[in-house]
């Protein structure tokens, strides 16, 4: 006897009414984001863990490519954060 679709829409709509889309759309960014940062980390790993055995200069250029995903990383939550405050100012001022 599990939660029937019904169930689900009206717990979906109660929802949309607490938070609203703009907040709800803004919570599905933030989280999209922070699964695509845990994916690369994995796969950045995982070429890290491959890299272990082999010499020193490919060892430096994983490590470049993480410091450098990471930076692109940390780029692209900074402007989704100017982007959220931007438009909450906007929102305010209406």
């Amino acid at each position: 006897m599990g939660i029937s679709i019904w169930q689900l829409l009206i717990i979906a709509v109660i929802v949309l009414l607490l938070f609203g889309s703009k907040k709800l759309r803004g919570l599905g960014g933030d989280l999209g984001a922070a699964l695509r940062g845990f994916k690369k980390e994995v796969a950045d790993d995982k070429d890290t863990d491959k890299h272990k055995d082999k010499d020193p200069a490919s060892v430096e250029h994983s490590v470049q490519h993480k410091e450098a995903a990471d930076a692109e990383f940390k780029d692209l939550n900074m402007r989704e954060d100017e982007a959220r405050e931007k438009s909450d100012h906007d929102r305010k001022r209406d």
